[in-house]
């Protein structure tokens, strides 16, 4: 059974409905060697990572998501209004069937106890396949998946603030125009078709703002610039004043682009789905006021403008905001890139100089393996063989005495550039 990655990223509260017992279990208790187990996908595989497995089910819907198997109600920190809060616990509480718990989503809020006991009918009904199929299936067989990615985004972000849905295939849009009528007939209005001459990516400049995201410096208005570099273990993000020099101090220099820079980050966390730990080096303040003022302004954006849970730390005695932020599958880079064929990933090649130096020290370990003729010609690439002619030719000059034999070197193309071929 697989899952949405995102379906429960919204940064909840959960509350048992019925506090439970504690006690030490033994796995072999509850599970037998052999015993089909019914599981979900929660997290696709990342770099070295495999795929993280649950029995902690859950079922993403458009106001609620449902857990089957854990009596639990969660309910979205964004919805702050104590009664609306209560009420939606209530009537979630009063239609979920017993053993059953939810998460209430923001976009709940405000929502009929008709429109939600809808959305917990359908999400319960798919369950109740889930379970038949279960008991009717051999081990390792995919019993359920999440909508389409185009229904997924559609489902969990679909609200006022969205001002249309435009598709450039009749396919996709009769497919989004149909899902929208049965989840949210009252947005139909916003689900159009684009019949324009000019590419839709073209039109909306789509190509160009994918390929910034992908970007490891992202300009700001003001003249900085953030560097976001990535690895297995974190994020990095660091942010430089660049040209912006400020109008009356340089503290108001490094407090604007700070400010400007959280901003940003925000929406380049979101853009770019970065999860896990992430480190910030706002530029250095030397007022404890401004500090204070950049990291609730920080909490304050993050709050407002990204969905998924995260947690700010204050900034440390280095100058450095620590973070966490959810994870939700794949990062933009790992969606839509593969590693470097040539550095395999690492983003560095060998200088000319070094890549000289391993095909000399590749071809005198050649000789000394190999009896030379009296004469070779070793071909090389033509900017390896320009460096080795103008700067190291002596080393060819030793080799040919060590070895007693006449080498010619010869430019080639098909030659790559760590690498050499060698002919009688």
């Amino acid at each position: 059974m697989s899952s949405s990655d995102d379906e429960d990223g919204e940064d909840t509260e959960l509350e048992q409905a019925s506090k439970p017992v504690r006690q030490e279990l033994d796995i072999s208790s509850i599970l037998k060697e052999g015993e089909p187990i019914l599981v979900q996908v929660s997290k696709e595989p990342v770099y070295q990572k495999g795929a993280k497995l649950t029995t902690c089910f859950t079922l993403p819907g458009r106001f609620i998501v449902l857990m089957p198997n854990i009596p639990r109600i969660g309910i979205s920190k964004k919805i702050e209004a104590k009664e609306e809060r209560q009420r939606l616990k209530d009537l979630v509480h009063s239609q979920l069937p017993d053993g059953m718990g939810a998460i209430i989503r923001t976009t709940c809020e405000g929502r009929s106890a008709q429109e939600i006991g809808k959305d917990i009918s359908f999400l319960v009904n798919i369950w109740s396949e889930i379970s038949k199929k279960f008991a009717n299936s051999d081990t390792k067989t995919v019993l359920h998946q999440d909508i389409d990615l185009p229904l997924q985004i559609v489902r969990d972000h679909l609200d006022n603030d969205v001002e249309a849905i435009i598709s450039d295939s009749k396919e996709s849009y009769d497919t989004i125009y149909k899902f929208v009528k049965q989840i949210a007939p009252e947005y139909t209005h916003k689900v159009k078709m684009y019949e324009g001459s000019t590419p839709l990516f073209t039109f909306y400049n789509i190509e160009d703002q994918i390929e910034q995201a992908l970007e490891r410096k992202v300009p700001l208005k003001s003249g900085g610039t953030l560097i976001i570099e990535s690895t297995e273990a974190m994020t990095v993000i660091d942010v430089n004043t660049g040209k912006f020099t400020g109008k009356k101090s340089l503290e108001d220099t490094i407090l604007k682009t700070n400010l400007e820079a959280a901003h940003q980050i925000v929406r380049q966390l979101r853009l770019r789905n970065i999860g896990g730990i992430i480190v910030i080096d706002f530029i250095d303040m030397s007022s404890s006021g401004n500090r204070q003022k950049l990291f609730k302004f920080f909490e304050k954006t993050l709050r407002e403008q990204d969905k998924f849970q995260s947690v700010v730390l204050k900034v440390s005695e280095f100058g450095l905001v620590q973070m966490t932020r959810k994870r939700s599958g794949k990062t933009l880079v790992q969606e839509l890139t593969v590693p470097c064929t040539t550095c395999h990933g690492y983003g560095f090649v060998p200088s000319l100089r070094t890549q000289a130096y391993i095909i000399l020290r590749k071809i005198n370990e050649h000789f000394h393996l190999n009896a030379p003729k009296a004469h070779s010609t070793i071909h090389l690439n033509p900017a390896v063989f320009e460096y080795v002619t103008h700067i190291e030719y002596n080393s060819i000059l030793n080799l040919e005495k060590k070895y007693n034999t006449k080498i010619t070197l010869s430019s080639s193309t098909n030659c790559p550039m760590a690498s050499f071929t060698m002919s009688a």
